[in-house]
């Protein structure tokens, strides 16, 4: 595989006890440079970023979960990459994989690259997902598959590629600063026609990775049956969405 100009993006918010252990997985002979962006963390993010060795941004504000990656893309499109790597710095996802997420995109098969964590119920379980995610997972995968006409087997990853060609085709400067960004990136790119595909990661949770709060976590399960609502009434042609417009 030709080696290409990578990004990694990190849309971080107290990641002090997991981003050193993220950052040491990333292929250093894969990836030209990591962008941090801190969310008005409150612990030693920004420190270790910086010690590390990263490109780090700080948010004078907390901006939310989607405010956060905003930054993110545009800090990397200024750089010019032909791939830019969403990874969560909490550890949870395994960064020794990148190469294999990434050459579908340099081969021109795909647009957007998801890493998936669900490929049995038994290995998420065992892997630490929490029992009440995994079925929330599965059910909104279900919903959001025969919605959108797809069939992948995650839609809730925190681990994603893309090409510079998505980046620039879906408004994501439009999407909430909330959780259900990611959601309404995957149906966008659904919505104008781009090619998805996903590959298989292991399932990593730990005690000090970061995890959605309860109420929170009902906000962004509503908001995202919400997207899928909307896209619905949108290819009926009852809404008019500047999001999903192709």
């Amino acid at each position: 595989m030709k080696i290409s100009k990578v990004i990694v993006v990190m849309p971080a918010y107290n990641a002090a006890k997991t981003l050193a252990r993220t950052v040491k997985d990333v292929p250093s002979e894969l990836v030209k440079e990591i962008i941090l962006v801190d969310d008005r963390s409150t612990d030693e993010t920004v420190a270790i970023a910086e010690k590390l060795g990263l490109t780090v941004f700080s948010h004078p504000q907390n901006l939310g979960y989607g405010g956060n990656q905003k930054t993110c893309y545009w800090e990397a499109l200024k750089r010019q990459p032909e791939v830019v790597i969403m990874l969560h710095p909490d550890y949870q996802y395994d960064a020794t994989l990148l190469k294999e997420l990434i050459k579908p995109i340099l081969d021109k098969r795909f647009d957007l690259m998801l890493g998936s964590r669900i490929r049995t119920r038994e290995e998420a379980i065992k892997g630490g997902m929490p029992a009440h995610k995994y079925f929330f997972n599965r059910i909104y995968t279900l919903m959001a598959n025969f919605i959108l006409g797809v069939n992948f087997s995650e839609h809730m990853s925190g681990l994603r590629a893309y090409s510079v060609k998505t980046l620039k085709t879906v408004p994501f400067q439009r999407f909430s600063n909330n959780f259900v960004f990611d959601q309404q990136f995957t149906i966008a790119a659904t919505a104008k026609g781009l090619k998805i595909g996903e590959v298989p990661i292991p399932v990593r949770y730990y005690e000090e990775s970061s995890s959605i709060q309860f109420w929170p976590g009902v906000k962004f399960g509503l908001g995202s049956l919400w997207i899928l609502a909307l896209f619905i009434v949108y290819k009926w042609g009852i809404y008019s969405s500047k999001i999903f417009k192709a």
